[in-house]
């Protein structure tokens, strides 16, 4: 995993919670970093066809990163599940997001299967979420 990943992932929650063109501020503010140093990767990813930047406008996830990011997406949301419901972290998407691209996906899975859920109704259907998604808004999306 590389650290590309983890602007990829930050790219691809921001472009689930706004529409896109996301600018770099606003990724630097997930990842703790300078728009200088958010813009640079951008302009690399770029070149790597993994998103679409234009400078003061910001950045777009092309098909093949959003396929990347997706991936770690899926480490992304147990990691936050798992920070959040077991260890009780106000931190928890921060903290997701740094050990996100780290975590191969056969663990995230594992930490995905040990964590505790809650049936809901939806009509005819039941479906499974984590313990205490079902109380109010904590500002995550289901992205």
């Amino acid at each position: 995993m590389t650290d590309a990943e983890q602007y990829l992932l930050a790219l691809y929650i921001a472009e689930h919670r706004r529409s896109p063109p996301v600018s770099s501020g606003t990724v630097a503010e997930m990842l703790d970093k300078s728009t200088a140093t958010v813009t640079e990767t951008f302009q690399r990813l770029h070149r790597d066809g993994l998103v679409e930047y234009e400078s003061y406008e910001g950045a777009r996830l092309t098909e093949a990163g959003r396929e990347r990011a997706a991936e770690r997406h899926e480490a992304y949301a147990a990691l936050s599940w798992f920070f959040r419901s077991v260890l009780g972290l106000d931190a928890h998407e921060a903290e997701a997001m740094r050990l996100a691209s780290r975590v191969s996906g056969p663990v995230s899975d594992r930490i995905a299967s040990t964590l505790p859920l809650e049936e809901v109704a939806d009509g005819a259907d039941a479906t499974r979420v984590p313990t205490g998604e079902l109380g109010g808004d904590d500002g995550e999306d289901s992205a």
